[in-house]
């Protein structure tokens, strides 16, 4: 991880992922996504059966990918995604799954 620099334009947000979401190929489709928008950060299972992500880019790419992770891949469903704009003072060169 980088620090950010002060005048840069990178926007950083978790997300939260509900329906079926596990167990379908979730995880490692978002990071293909992900990574072909070129947006980093991580995305991981949670205990209750919902996925989280923290998704940092420009805000036209952390678009696309909040517009794909309302479908997600071809077996998810789902239900809902709530998104939270976070201050953050490093920068993720890439994206994994944790």
């Amino acid at each position: 991880m980088k620090k950010l620099a002060p005048e840069t334009s990178v926007e950083t947000l978790t997300v939260h992922i509900t329906g079926k979401v596990q167990g379908v190929g979730f995880r490692m489709a978002t990071v293909r996504h992900a990574h072909s928008l070129g947006v980093a950060g991580w995305v991981r299972n949670l205990d209750d059966g919902s996925v989280e992500a923290l998704l940092q880019g420009p805000h036209d790419r952390i678009d696309e990918m909040l517009s794909w992770l309302h479908v997600g891949p071809p077996a998810a469903r789902v239900r809902q995604v709530s998104t939270e704009e976070v201050r953050h003072d490093r920068r993720y060169d890439r994206f994994e799954q944790i």
